[in-house]
């Protein structure tokens, strides 16, 4: 069985902000963009490799999710603890530099030696959702 993944999935509280990270300060390019003020559904994906994309969603837009799951999406948002995503670099301590640098992106860990055995770094998107960077071998 030849299985990959395609696309994933995480949630936007500000479309035009998830946008200029995932765009401007990651480098990714758009592949869609459709719906309007909040409720845009946008596929980002790293240029050069069209199999592997990233859907920034919003949140609880699903109507079987319920008001009270809304507020706790939301509030699991705000603390990032809602939605994560691990991306791997050639050369992190450039990734790093850049994405520090950068206004939407909030350091939550410096690169480190992890004692998993990869070498890393940690942000949160303007949205809350931590994006872990790690060092390919």
């Amino acid at each position: 069985m030849d299985i990959t993944i395609h696309a994933s999935f995480l949630p936007h509280d500000d479309p035009d902000a998830s946008l200029a990270f995932y765009r401007d300060t990651l480098g990714f390019e758009v592949r869609g963009d459709v719906g309007h003020g909040k409720m845009r559904w946008i596929t980002v994906g790293p240029v050069g490799r069209p199999g592997t994309s990233i859907v920034l969603t919003p949140p609880a837009a699903d109507p079987g999710v319920t008001d009270d799951e809304r507020r706790t999406i939301a509030e699991m948002m705000a603390k990032g603890t809602y939605a994560g995503l691990l991306l791997a670099t050639d050369d992190l301590d450039a990734t790093f530099a850049r994405l520090q640098s950068a206004d939407s992106a909030e350091v939550v860990q410096e690169p480190t030696e992890q004692p998993y055995g990869v070498r890393d770094c940690a942000f949160r998107d303007p949205s809350g959702n931590l994006i872990r960077i790690q060092q390919l071998r």
